[in-house]
């Protein structure tokens, strides 16, 4: 599954196990560019008139965080890779793709290599500090998943119930800040317990043989999970506020980002940036601002 959030051992780290890492835990993913930059000589990222001058904009791709973008047969391929595309077609100047793993993405946008990271970036009140952000393409929310037949509904209905969480996760943090609303709102009466799991395998398993009576996990995270066991698994309701993911540029790049946005903005309007949210995410975000920044 995709979008996990906790660090591996330095044995097993790899970079899309640190991009999962990342996308939910915003903060270091800006601690890896600021090591970077005192390894790296700081440029200014080309301004659009610069770009127009050298004829391209330069983008860099993560190469394995399904489904956002990945690489299958040889062939760079995705929401963020399809988005792309449709970008390309909307713009005037052409767009060079480099693919790559994580950790070289951010450091490449902070030192000017590239004008735009097209890939899955969480926006945080850190990273704004360093990078300027495209219109969302796509939201991460935390909602809970039960067993099918089960009577939890909605968050209220967690009370007194039995619930899962990967530790050290975003989603876990969401999940016991429900709970301490719900005490409040029930009198003292909240989640029964929070169970931390390693994996979320392990706490699907505990869904299905009844030992959790829900699971807390992104949305997009549990359509791939209903997606590919409907017959054991349903979605319930929210647990956590939306947060959003875009596209970074370096602070500052007024220009290309203007450019982007427009593409992006119409691509949205046209409805096609939906059929893509719903190709590869099994859910549409209508509801998302049209800046972040």
């Amino acid at each position: 599954m995709f979008l996990r959030s906790v660090k591996p051992s330095a044995s097993q780290a790899k970079p899309s196990a640190w991009k999962r890492q990342i996308i939910k835990l915003g903060g270091l993913g800006l601690l890896a560019s600021v090591v970077s930059l005192g390894q790296l000589h700081v440029v200014q990222a080309a301004s659009l008139d610069e770009v127009k001058a050298r004829g391209y904009i330069a983008v860099a791709t993560e190469d394995d965080f399904k489904p956002f973008e990945f690489v299958e047969n040889g062939v760079p391929t995705g929401f963020d890779t399809e988005l792309l595309g449709l970008v390309k077609k909307k713009i005037s100047i052409d767009i060079k793709q480099d693919i790559m793993p994580w950790p070289g993405i951010l450091p490449g946008i902070t030192t000017g290599k590239y004008e735009a990271a097209v890939t899955a970036v969480l926006v945080t009140a850190e990273r704004k500090g360093t990078f300027d952000f495209t219109t969302p393409v796509a939201e991460s929310t935390t909602y809970f998943a039960t067993k099918k037949g089960s009577s939890v509904k909605s968050a209220d209905d967690l009370v007194g119930k039995v619930v899962g969480a990967q530790t050290g996760s975003a989603m876990l943090g969401d999940l016991k800040a429900l709970d301490a609303e719900l005490k409040k709102k029930h009198g003292g009466s909240g989640i029964k317990e929070i169970v931390e799991y390693q994996s979320y395998p392990e706490a699907y398993q505990d869904v299905g043989n009844g030992r959790l009576d829900a699971v807390a996990n992104t949305q997009i995270n549990l359509n791939s999970l209903i997606q590919t066991r409907p017959d054991m698994f349903v979605l319930g309701g929210k647990v956590g506020n939306p947060v959003y993911i875009a596209w970074a540029l370096k602070k500052g790049n007024t220009g290309v980002l203007q450019l982007m946005n427009g593409a992006l903005l119409d691509i949205r309007k046209s409805g096609a940036m939906y059929q893509l949210q719903k190709k590869w995410f099994g859910a549409t975000f209508e509801s998302m601002p049209q800046s972040v920044n």
